[in-house]
């Protein structure tokens, strides 16, 4: 499925939803497609609609303000992109800056992705330590951010030339 994101009326990205909610959306005329996937096209007896890839909602939506976007497994490794902090390969676990044995919590800036051989290498000890230095500092994500890097590569490339600068 593909993922479509969608856009508060004020053109600030809410979420990500799938294909057929978007377009439901679209066709109950709560939302409009501001940006198609080139060439494809949803053909019924009755409609012929662009397939979506970024949805705008017709009307506003009031969201509660969230100052940073929870912490998550998967929200560090989409932070990091999948690449390993210590050697740029591909990661697939998450690792503690400072372990949870010495006090390390479960939190943004503590956290990197990291690939499961220098994970191992690394075990108990901080970077320093291990003489392993980070490639990249952690961040923490704003909530708009995490929900923006969630999309796939291909996608954000696609994206229009003003949202994907608002992320970057």
């Amino acid at each position: 499925m593909r993922d479509t994101l969608v856009l508060n009326a004020s053109f600030e990205p809410l979420s990500t939803v799938t294909l057929n909610r978007a377009v439901v959306l679209v066709l109950q005329d709560k939302a409009v497609v501001e940006k198609s996937h080139p060439g494809l096209r949803m053909r019924a007896a009755a409609v012929d609609l662009p397939v979506p890839m970024v949805i705008r909602l017709s009307r506003y939506v009031r969201v509660p303000f969230r100052r940073q976007a929870p912490w998550s497994r998967r929200g560090v490794l989409v932070r990091d992109q999948h690449r390993c902090a210590y050697c740029g390969k591909r990661a697939t676990t998450v690792d503690h800056v400072v372990p949870r044995s010495r006090g390390g919590a479960d939190s943004w800036l503590n956290t990197v992705a990291s690939c499961a051989e220098d994970n191992h290498r690394k075990a108990d000890r901080t970077p320093e330590k291990a003489g392993m230095p980070l490639l990249f500092q952690p961040f923490v994500p704003t909530p708009a951010d995490a929900m923006l890097l969630s999309l796939r590569g291909a996608e954000w490339d696609a994206l229009p030339d003003w949202l994907a600068e608002a992320a970057a």
